[in-house]
Order: structure tokens, then C-alpha cells, then sequence
């Protein structure tokens, strides 16, 4: 069954709405308890951390059917342990205060850099390493895989610091509230139309590979690719479309304790 392209463009679907569920839920839960329970959050997660970086390795030779799932799977577990530091404020960047108002869009970007630069470098850094261990082999799904997630997160944070529609702040935690004044409210930014081209355009070609694959692994490998670059196209229209996609996963989410600074800012941009 798990051979079916159709059922590999279902798990991807699975997988992105619940890995970012749990990813919220354990964020949402470590802001309850203060800071020691985001440490707390990451120090548990490791394994994710050594099992998908084992399991990245391990199926880079193995052109499997199970192989290709295992190391798209293996590429999930580290993108969701590197977020996860983020999203707790353990690894994010120098930068931790509120955007300066009045100041030139250089000084502006450097801020607003500043306040992920150190998340932005090591998700730099493990792709390199990526990129480096799969050059040649069998597999390069986990490595696809990931650099879709760092593709599709690098144009998002532009976009939304060079101005959407649709700012939606809601499910930042407390570490990050300064980071929604680091963002701009507009109809349209210059990179938008970029990025859903790019995107399309990658969606497409990864289409013509799953119709051209020779294997079945293939297949399923390229199934896979093909719905995750289309859920971060969808992500995308997120931003500029008045939909209520913060319905997927608010229903499991645990209640804040109490109004924090970045629910106001959601609430007076909304």
C-alpha cells in the first residue's frame, strides 16, 4: 500500500499537519512552565535529533521503498528538533527586542536579522552537511526533503518582513514576541509573485519526475516531494488569502495561562 504515490502524497499531508502540531503543542506547553521547561523541552527531543541524523545516514545508500520513507521521515525529525529550539527561544539570535521605528531599511534589516541568525546558520550549516553526505549516493530524499523546509522558511520570513496581507502571530511563544515587529502588514511585496513562481515551478518539476520515475521507490520518493513543495506553496497563500488556517491545530493546542504581548500584537493586526 505504502507503495502508492497517492498514499505517499497522504502521509506527506499527515506528516506536515501533525509534526506541526506536536511541534506547537510541546512549544505551548514549555511556555506554561518558564524558561527551565523550554530547556527541558529541547534536552528531552534529542533523540529525535540523533535518530534523524542516524536514519539520514543510514538510508543514504538504500534506494528502497522503505529507505526513501525513512529518510524523509529522518529529515523531519531534524527540521522539527532545530525548530523547536527557535520556537522556545534557545536558538534564535542575538537580537531580542523590538524593532526600532524611524531607522533605514539597512539598520532594519540587520535587526530584524539579528533576531534569527543563529537558527538561520545552523539549519544553514546541517544543509551543507546534507549536501555534502548524500553528493553521489542512492537516496537524496532526506536531502530534498530538508532543503525544501529551509527553501520555503527563508522565503516566508522575507516575505513576511517585506510586507503580507496576513500576519498571523498567534502560535508565537513568549521567547519570540518581539519578532511580529520585525514584520510588515501589505497588500504585496516585490518577492511574493517570486516565490509562488519558484515554488510552482519546483512543484511541477518534481511532477515530471514522479511521471518519469523508472522505479517504484522513485515514485514514491517523488510523491513525497511533490506534495511537501505543494504544501509550502499552500503556506505561502496563507499569507495573502483570508483563510482561517490557524483551525488545523488551535483545537489541540492547550490554552495560554494568560494575554501574552505576542497575542495583543496578533490581535491588533488582525
Amino acid at each position: 500500500m505504502l507503495s502508492s504515490p497517492w498514499i505517499a502524497a497522504l502521509v506527506a499531508l499527515f506528516v506536515w499537519w501533525s509534526s506541526t502540531g506536536a511541534i506547537l503543542f510541546a512549544v505551548r506547553r514549555a511556555d506554561q512552565g518558564g524558561a527551565h521547561a523550554r530547556l527541558w523541552a529541547c534536552l528531552m527531543t534529542l533523540p529525535f535529533l540523533v535518530l534523524g541524523a542516524a536514519g539520514f545516514v543510514d538510508t543514504l545508500g538504500t534506494s528502497t521503498i522503505a529507505g526513501i520513507y525513512v529518510a524523509f521521515l529522518s529529515a523531519l525529525a531534524l527540521w522539527g528538533w532545530i525548530e523547536l529550539t527557535f520556537l522556545t527561544g534557545t536558538i534564535t539570535g542575538p537580537v531580542t527586542s523590538h524593532s526600532v521605528p524611524n531607522v533605514s531599511e539597512g539598520e532594519r534589516f540587520i535587526r530584524a536579522w539579528g533576531t534569527v541568525a543563529y537558527h538561520e546558520m545552523l539549519l544553514a550549516a546541517v544543509m551543507v552537511a546534507m549536501v555534502i553526505l548524500s553528493w553521489g549516493a542512492a537516496n537524496q530524499f532526506g536531502m530534498w526533503t530538508f532543503a525544501i523546509l529551509l527553501v520555503a522558511r527563508v522565503s516566508a520570513k522575507l516575505n513576511l518582513y517585506l510586507g503580507v496581507r496576513k500576519v498571523n502571530v498567534e502560535f508565537i511563544p513568549e521567547p519570540l514576541s518581539h519578532l511580529p515587529s520585525h514584520f510588515r502588514t501589505a497588500r504585496m511585496n516585490w518577492l511574493f509573485p517570486l516565490s509562488i513562481t519558484g515554488l510552482s515551478f519546483a512543484s511541477a518539476c518534481w511532477l515530471e519526475r514522479l511521471w518519469t520515475a523508472d522505479t517504484q521507490a522513485d515514485m514514491v520518493g517523488f510523491a513525497l516531494l511533490s506534495a511537501f513543495t505543494a504544501l509550502a506553496l499552500l503556506e505561502h497563500w496563507f499569507m495573502v488569502l483570508p483563510l482561517p488556517d490557524e483551525k488545523l491545530w488551535r483545537w489541540m493546542l492547550p490554552e495560554r495561562p494568560q494575554p501574552t504581548q505576542a497575542t495583543r500584537l496578533s490581535e491588533e493586526v488582525q
